[in-house]
């Protein structure tokens, strides 16, 4: 099949699809939507950033176009794992049901739930939820889900990762038995496989990519840094990332920074605003409306850099992502996959850059096993080198500007120090020459590196 008008959608649909700018379905839509279409259960696996939200809103579109909605009765349900996702499936939902009289509602935590119920109060057609939000409305009798006709289960082995697995279990046993069900993952796990096979009916499996692989429009370089010292480590590589992001030069239209940790999501962001790049931060510990605001920046351009928590590594479906930058390498393999499927969708090119050490390349093996292939890697000089001939430029001119730096504010804390015989200030008592350098440092020094 070749165009989307061989898929048997409604002309409502293909017009709005076209509309958007598409032509051609991509394979998972191509393989998925005919036997949806059909009223089929449907099992898909595909990595992302291969068109799977839209294999599953097209026909559903096309299926609900007909009918009425009832009070507190959605028609249809879509799980999803974070907020972002399921924000993004209302995007979708709202672009293709632009021709169509078609009512939907969205519940997300972070947003109030009184103007959630009064949606659902007035019948919705579709109901898009993460799966706590949606059994809150549940327990509260606001809502019954023996009404629902087809139900999505959308990045399933998300799910299994943030435990969410006896939520859906749960769910799944609060529709009818009759509904139609269509499931996607990018990768199929033990405990996924036993889900399908408990509440899928002979579904039509579809899987359009070798599990867990990554993009071949994607060109993967990894960079080995090495600190000169263990209690420089974090601003050299601060500092290194720095040289990468600006040796991309302009071909680095916008980029998404991938962090382990919440906290060095926080504190990367800072230093990078501090260094003059435009960059905000984005995890779970921000509210809604703040990581509305980031990505709606983030979309418009007017944000160049995002610094994320694996929560932004599903679902970001931002088609002109130039770059992907791990500043750490994840300690789960299939979590490169999908950071990484951030850029380089739709068949556009990206990059992906990963900075790793010495501990790291146990974890870097681990994702050439997965995908397949080996990573290009690049020695980064060391800040007491000279820099390599194939090194990344200025990496190590960035980590000689950090140590020095370093060394600066030592012989200054150095200076300021009493003689061993002079009386100790009252707010010195017992520490004296002592005092620890990272606590001598004044906030702002500490800030800038």
């Amino acid at each position: 099949m070749t165009s989307f008008s061989d898929l048997g959608l409604a002309p409502e649909v293909q017009k709005a699809v076209s509309e958007a700018g598409y032509e051609t379905p991509t394979p998972i839509q191509a393989d998925a939507i005919p036997p949806a279409l059909e009223g089929r259960d449907v099992l898909g696996i595909a990595q992302t950033g291969t068109g799977k939200t839209a294999s599953f809103t097209l026909p559903m579109i096309t299926m609900l176009a007909k009918g009425r909605t009832r009070a507190r009765m959605p028609r249809s349900l879509v799980l999803c794992p974070t907020r972002e996702l399921a924000a993004q499936v209302a995007e979708n939902f709202e672009t293709y049901s632009k021709h169509v009289n078609l009512t939907k509602a969205l519940l997300i935590g972070g947003v109030s739930f009184k103007a959630q119920g009064e949606l659902i109060d007035k019948g919705v057609s579709v109901l898009i939820a993460t799966p706590g939000r949606l059994l809150d409305h549940f327990e509260r009798g606001k809502l019954l889900l023996n009404g629902v006709q087809v139900m999505v289960v959308d990045e399933a082995d998300r799910m299994l990762d943030m435990g969410f697995i006896p939520d859906i279990e749960r769910i799944f046993s609060l529709t009818p038995f009759t509904r139609q069900t269509l499931f996607f993952s990018a990768t199929m796990a033990p405990e996924i496989e036993r889900i399908t096979n408990a509440f899928l009916s002979n579904p039509a499996k579809i899987e359009v990519a070798r599990r867990a692989t990554a993009s071949e429009t994607i060109e993967q370089t990894a960079v080995m840094f090495r600190a000169s010292r263990r209690d420089l480590a974090p601003q050299q590589k601060r500092a290194a990332l720095r040289s990468v992001i600006a040796a991309e030069g302009e071909a680095c239209t916008n980029a998404i920074i991938f962090c382990n940790r919440k906290t060095d999501v926080d504190i990367l962001a800072g230093s990078l605003k501090k260094h003059g790049f435009q960059a905000e931060p984005i995890h779970g510990d921000l509210d809604q409306s703040q990581r509305t605001r980031t990505l709606d920046a983030f979309r418009d351009s007017s944000l160049r850099l995002l610094v994320a928590s694996d929560v932004a590594a599903r679902g970001l479906d931002i088609l002109s992502v130039s770059h992907v930058f791990n500043f750490d390498v994840p300690t789960n393999a299939e979590d490169y996959v999908h950071r990484i499927g951030r850029t380089g969708r739709a068949g556009r090119e990206g990059k992906a850059i990963t900075i790793y050490e010495t501990r790291d390349e146990k974890a870097l093996d681990a994702v050439e096993r997965l995908i397949g292939k080996k990573i290009p890697r690049i020695q980064a000089a060391e800040a007491s080198e000279k820099p390599a001939s194939n090194s990344i430029p200025d990496i190590a001119e960035e980590l000689k500007t950090a140590e020095s730096q370093s060394r600066k504010r030592r012989g200054n804390a150095s200076s300021r120090r009493k003689p061993q015989n002079a009386p100790p200030e009252d707010n010195m008592v017992g520490m004296g020459a002592h005092l620890p350098q990272f606590i001598a440092m004044s906030f702002d020094e500490r800030l800038a590196t």
